[in-house]
């Protein structure tokens, strides 16, 4: 990894390298509107861009999260719903594009707003947005592969091949920097003019802490005690209380444009289709928001069976229109997840501003709302669902997973978390069981091979069917 990330590098400070050595004459030469040092503004928004269009991919050639949740199945061609992970080498352009054309930017951001002329006010925001935004990239990273590389990355100048850190380890880490760049915000001076938050140092701020009580919720089975204090200070610092404060990457249509679009719509491609697991689990609940999700086949709604060929591509329900917009955002930590994150917090006697009943019934009205479902409808399929006291992981976990459709990432960590709903390995698997984590890039075996052979024996395998340290059911 730390090879290709220096030739990413190389890439950049090629120019610089260059010009040091010229002399006056030659820098006559010099081309002043495509500066050899990029400002941090740009590398920001690369990153956002890159780390947010690859979260939310659903390309089979990238991180398979609604695959791995069985939310979506396959028509012609369901290798990634029969877990192979091999072919199209998934691990590899998930952990590239997290790494080298996300998290790179942000740390030569970094390095490059040093010499940016900015009050200490503005820079001290600016700072706080590159670490918020990496931390969230960590986050990513740890809860799809394991241990990954974290103290020793991004050295190339000193270490080539970098050891990869224990999990648990990072998320203290991140918990750590979490507390300690939310004290460094300035909420009455501006930031960067950002793609997500517009330079909005509050939003960053409750951006952070919605982050940490992600982290504490996955360490609930694993550190009830750590899990508990960190929950409830993220929940009294402030998390995400609102739509307008969820995690958004805005798409323009041109420039750039949805993933989900890309894939169902520019790529001409009939690919994909609601599982018959989620059909049957909506329709189970007479839920809503299966009339602005799918399409119906001759009066009813049909689902795909997960890891079958499931062909032509007309005789099944299709997403609908709603998930065809260029424009649509990636809303990547939203007010919905946060919802029930409080809601299973409080299940599990967390002080989390609310009964579980209330947080719970708050969060699936959010969901409805988010959908364009009335409050009148959402109330009454609360009413007719409540949450089940005696087993809130089902009523929680369920409905977290159906309102985290087309949410990937936020809903592999809720299955994997309260293993609701039940999600049972296919007939034609390539796997043992059904995915619970990434097996690590391909080239990392051969860039990096001693310490990622040490990594994938010491979590028990390097292996797709190899839990998290967080995942204990």
């Amino acid at each position: 990894m730390k090879n290709i990330i220096k030739i990413s590098l190389l890439s950049a400070c090629i120019g610089l390298a260059l010009s040091s050595c010229q002399s006056d004459l030659t820098s006559l030469n010099d081309d002043t509107k495509h500066p050899s040092i990029l400002p941090s503004d740009n590398l920001l928004a690369t990153a956002l861009y890159q780390s947010s269009y690859y979260m939310d991919n659903p390309s089979v050639n990238f991180n398979n999260y609604r695959f791995f949740t069985q939310q979506w199945a396959e028509t012609q061609y369901p290798d990634e719903t029969q877990y192979n992970l091999v072919t199209r080498n998934q691990p590899r352009g998930h952990f590239n594009r997290m790494y080298v054309y996300s998290m790179n930017n942000l740390r030569q951001a970094k390095a490059n707003l040093k010499n940016e002329v900015e009050s200490d006010d503005i820079r001290a925001n600016k700072l706080a947005t590159l670490e918020i935004e990496e931390i969230f990239i960590w986050e990513n990273l740890v809860d799809t592969y394991g241990d990954v590389p974290y103290s020793e990355a991004f050295k190339p100048d000193e270490i080539l091949t970098p050891k990869y850190d224990d999990a648990k380890t990072i998320y203290l880490d991140l918990i750590k920097r979490i507390d300690a760049v939310t004290a460094t915000i300035k909420p009455a001076a501006t930031g960067y003019a950002d793609l997500v938050y517009g330079g909005n140092m509050t939003k960053w701020r409750k951006f952070a802490n919605s982050i940490k009580l992600r982290l504490g919720m996955n360490l609930a089975d694993a550190d009830p005690a750590l899990a508990k204090t960190t929950v409830e200070s993220a929940i009294a610092a402030g998390v995400i209380s609102s739509d307008d404060e969820a995690y958004k990457f805005k798409y323009d249509g041109g420039t750039f444009s949805n993933p989900v679009f890309d894939n169902l719509v520019a790529s001409n491609r009939n690919d994909f289709l609601p599982s018959e697991l989620t059909i049957k689990t909506m329709s189970n609940l007479a839920d809503p928001r299966m009339e602005v999700w799918f399409t119906k086949v001759n009066g009813v709604y049909k689902g795909g069976v997960f890891g079958e060929l499931n062909d032509p591509y007309t005789n099944f329900s299709q997403l609908s229109s709603y998930f065809r917009s260029a424009t649509t955002a990636s809303n990547l930590l939203s007010y919905a997840e946060v919802a029930f994150l409080k809601a299973e917090a409080a299940s599990r006697g967390f002080a989390a501003g609310g009964t579980a009943v209330d947080l719970y019934a708050a969060a699936v009205v959010e969901s409805m709302r988010e959908n364009g479902i009335s409050k009148i409808v959402a109330d009454a399929y609360v009413a007719a669902n409540p949450l089940n006291l005696a087993n809130w992981k089902q009523s929680i976990g369920t409905q977290a997973w159906i309102a985290m459709f087309n949410k990937g990432f936020a809903s592999w960590n809720f299955t994997r978390r309260l293993d609701y709903p039940i999600l049972v390995n296919p007939p034609k698997s390539n796997l043992s069981s059904v995915p619970y984590r990434m097996p690590y890039s391909d080239q990392e075996y051969v860039l990096n091979g001693a310490n990622v052979k040490a990594a994938g024996d010491k979590i028990g395998g390097d292996k797709a069917t190899t839990k998290l340290f967080w995942d204990k059911n």
